[in-house]
């Protein structure tokens, strides 16, 4: 199954009282993650996060279900619809 670059954007309300649970979800899934920023809104006390990733729609769907089921965490994903796939090394 090849693997696909996209983006995920994730909206958390009332970041201190999830934080722990998205960052452990995002570290579970690293091996999809190319790249994150995370700004935080203290005066609005939002926080929006932007991961960009390259994995199979599989992994990609596991780990924004994780993601979107905890309470007050919003997840959108956009992702290219050309697969890519894995280079096999026989070295």
């Amino acid at each position: 199954m090849g693997k696909r670059i996209g983006v995920i954007g994730i909206v958390i309300d009332e970041p201190k009282n999830v934080v722990d649970k998205i960052n452990t979800i995002i570290s579970n899934y690293s091996h999809i993650v190319v790249g994150r920023m995370g700004i935080p809104r203290h005066d609005a006390n939002v926080g929006v996060i932007a991961l960009i990733i390259e994995g199979t729609t599989d992994e990609v769907g596991a780990m924004t279900g994780k993601l979107g089921n905890i309470p007050g965490v919003t997840v959108k994903s956009a992702l290219t619809a050309k697969t890519i796939q894995e280079e096999i090394n026989h070295d």
